[in-house]
């Protein structure tokens, strides 16, 4: 699936099974909830924190898309081409990156 494949798709999901959008503040919040989240099941997994009882059912793929599908919501609310956005973003990141990236001795 392309990511605006997956844009076209949340989109129509909203319309039919999810009625319309949560408005863009709502999103934003439900975003962040998310984000913590996934948050919460990096710093078990990977960080110092232990697993409670109701964390060892966790699917980080699940939280992840979670975070991805409100994050397309958000783009389609605000009229934003994720593709675009993406290639832009990346173009930026390699002008700018390149080199500070390259002579970076922590990353060697």
């Amino acid at each position: 699936m392309t990511i605006k494949e997956a844009q076209e798709t949340v989109d129509k999901w909203i319309n039919s099974t999810g009625i319309r959008y949560f408005n863009e503040l709502t999103n934003t919040a439900i975003l962040m909830e998310e984000v913590g989240e996934v948050a919460r099941i990096m710093s078990r997994k990977y960080g110092e924190q232990s697993f409670k009882k109701s964390d060892e059912a966790v699917d980080l793929g699940d939280e992840m898309a979670d975070v991805l599908f409100v994050l397309i919501c958000l783009a389609n609310q605000t009229g934003i081409d994720l593709t675009e956005a993406l290639n832009k973003n990346l173009i930026k990141k390699t002008k700018r990156d390149t080199e500070r990236h390259q002579n970076n001795e922590k990353l060697k």
